[in-house]
């Protein structure tokens, strides 16, 4: 995959969340939310504060999916981005 994303965007690779709660109860597939953190795959050169294999966490609406050789991607705007989970 080549992508360079423009302006002040990232392409972030959602990670997935746990599908048990801490009492072992299995959440099925229909009633998880889509996670709202993902690692940085790719940055534009005008993000200094990012850096690829970032981990972070971001709006639960933001961003545009995209599908890129076959893997499912977020395209956000910087601003979207609250922050590195470290």
């Amino acid at each position: 995959m080549n992508f360079q994303p423009l302006g002040k965007r990232v392409l972030i690779k959602r990670v997935e969340e746990a599908n048990t709660t801490a009492s072992g109860i299995i959440i099925p597939d229909n009633a998880q939310e889509k996670p709202s953190r993902g690692e940085v795959v790719a940055v534009s050169s005008e993000v200094s504060e990012l850096k690829c294999g970032d981990v972070v966490l971001f709006g639960k609406f933001s961003g545009s999916e995209v599908s890129l050789d076959g893997t499912k991607y977020l395209v956000l705007e910087a601003e979207d981005i609250f922050g590195i989970i470290k």
